[in-house]
C-alpha cells in the first residue's frame, strides 16, 4: 500500500501517470477522501503525473486527535511532495483543500507552477459554524451531520436522482475518523487569507459552483478573484462537489488551465498530434507529397484541425476518434473513414468500439452507410 509517514503521521497517497514536466497535485474537500477526484484522473493522466493523497484526518491517512491547522496541512503536502522527489507541482484544492492550496502558494511559492481553487474562498464559514459541527460529531458521530453535509455537497436533482457518486461520498464521508474531521473543522475555523491573497503569484485559476451555498461566489471566488492578481475563473452549474457534478466540465477547466501555453506553435503541435493519431508512416508520406499546390492546404490543416482543436483537452483521443469515424462515416466520406478506422485500430482501438459507433450510424445515418462501412471495417481487420 502506498504509504508514507511525514510529520510523524502515516499519509495514504496515489501517484499515477508517467512522470513529466508537470505533476498535479488533487487535494479533496472536508469529509471526503482522495477518491473524490477518481472522475478526473483517467483524463488527466492523458497530459500529467497526478498526485492524490488522504488529507490528515481523512480516509486511509492517520488521524491523530486534537485541532489541526492549515499550515499543518500543507506542511504535510510539502512533506509528501519530498519524500516523492516533488519539486515542483500544480495544485488543485477544492473546499478544505483549496484552503491548503492557497496557504501553500504564500508559503512555498517556489514549489507551486500552478494553482486551482475550486469551491473554497479566503474564509470558510463562522467559527460558530464550525464548534456547531465539532461537538455534534465529537459527541453523536458523523451521522449527526450527515444530511446537512449531503444538502451542501450536492445539488437538490443530484440528491434526487440518486447519482451514484452520492452514495458513494455518503459512505467515505460516514467512514471518516470524527477526531479527524473535528480536527479539520478547527483548521478551517482558523483560517483566513484575507490579509495576504495579494501574496499569490502563481497563475491561478478559481471554479465556483453556481448552487454552492458553502462557498458561493460573493464573498469567496469572488474575492479570490479580486485580490489574486490576474485569477481566471470558470462558473459550473454546481453545488459544493463541483467536480462531482459536473465532472467533464471540471476536468476540461482544469486540463486547459494546466496545458496553457501562448507561446506553443499550432503548427509543431500540430504534427505532434497528427502523428499520435494517424502514425508516422502515413504523415510522412503527406510531408513528402506536399507541392506548391498543396502546401498551403497542408499547413491549414495540420495548424488548425491538428494543432487546434485534435489537441483541445475536453476530449480525450479516443473519444475524438469515434466522433471521427462516425461522421465520416455519416457523411460517406468512405476514403476518410478508412484511413481514420486503419489508424484508430493500429493505436489500439477495439472492435468492440467499432461495432457500436456503426450500429449508432446506421440508426442516424441510414443502412446503406452501415453497410458500405462494416464492409470497410472487415476489410481493414483482415476478414473476407
Amino acid at each position: 500500500m502506498p504509504f508514507l509517514t511525514v510529520n510523524n503521521t502515516r499519509m495514504y497517497y496515489r501517484l499515477e501517470g508517467k512522470p513529466g514536466p508537470l505533476t498535479l497535485v488533487l487535494s479533496h474537500s472536508i469529509g471526503t477522501d482522495h477518491g473524490m477526484w477518481e472522475s478526473q484522473v483517467a483524463d488527466l493522466v492523458q497530459h500529467v503525473q497526478v498526485l492524490r493523497y488522504d488529507t490528515r484526518g481523512h480516509g486511509a491517512s492517520d488521524a491523530p486527535a486534537g485541532d489541526y491547522s492549515v499550515e499543518q496541512l500543507g506542511n504535510d503536502v510539502l512533506a509528501l511532495a519530498d519524500a516523492l522527489g516533488v519539486e515542483k507541482f500544480a495544485f488543485c484544492g477544492l473546499s478544505l483543500g483549496g484552503a491548503i492550496g492557497q496557504w501553500l502558494a504564500v508559503n512555498g511559492p517556489q514549489r507551486i507552477e500552478r494553482l486551482i481553487l475550486a469551491n473554497t474562498g479566503p474564509k470558510l464559514g463562522t467559527r460558530e459554524n464550525w464548534e456547531s459541527r465539532i461537538r455534534a460529531v465529537t459527541e453523536k458521530g458523523m451521522s449527526a451531520i450527515l444530511d446537512l453535509a449531503m444538502q451542501r455537497f450536492f445539488s437538490s436533482e443530484t440528491l434526487e436522482r440518486r447519482d451514484p457518486n452520492v452514495e458513494s461520498i455518503k459512505s467515505v464521508f460516514l467512514a471518516t475518523s470524527p477526531a479527524g474531521y473535528a480536527g479539520c473543522c478547527a483548521a478551517l475555523r482558523d483560517f483566513d487569507a484575507n490579509a495576504w491573497l495579494a501574496q499569490i503569484a502563481a497563475p491561478t485559476l478559481v471554479i465556483s459552483g453556481k448552487r454552492d451555498v458553502s462557498t458561493p461566489w460573493a464573498g469567496h471566488s469572488e474575492t479570490l478573484c479580486q485580490k489574486i492578481f490576474g485569477a481566471k475563473s470558470v462558473q459550473l452549474d454546481a453545488a459544493h462537489l463541483s467536480n462531482l457534478e459536473r465532472p467533464h466540465s471540471f476536468t476540461s477547466a482544469v486540463a486547459a488551465f494546466l496545458l496553457a501555453d501562448p507561446a506553443a506553435d499550432p503548427l509543431q503541435n500540430g504534427f505532434k498530434i497528427r502523428r499520435a493519431v494517424l502514425g508516422d508512416e502515413h504523415v510522412d508520406r503527406s510531408i513528402a507529397n506536399t507541392n506548391d499546390l498543396n502546401r498551403e492546404f497542408q499547413d491549414l490543416i495540420t495548424r488548425y484541425a491538428w494543432g487546434t482543436i485534435w489537441s483541445r483537452p475536453g476530449l480525450d483521443l479516443r473519444t475524438r476518434r469515434l466522433l471521427v469515424l462516425a461522421m465520416t462515416a455519416a457523411l460517406g466520406r468512405y476514403e476518410e473513414f478508412r484511413m481514420h478506422l486503419r489508424a484508430g485500430l493500429k493505436a489500439g482501438l477495439e472492435v468492440s468500439d467499432l461495432k457500436e459507433v456503426l450500429l449508432q450510424s446506421a440508426i442516424y445515418a441510414g443502412v446503406p452507410v452501415a453497410n458500405t462501412t462494416f464492409q470497410i471495417a472487415k476489410e481493414e481487420l483482415g476478414e473476407s
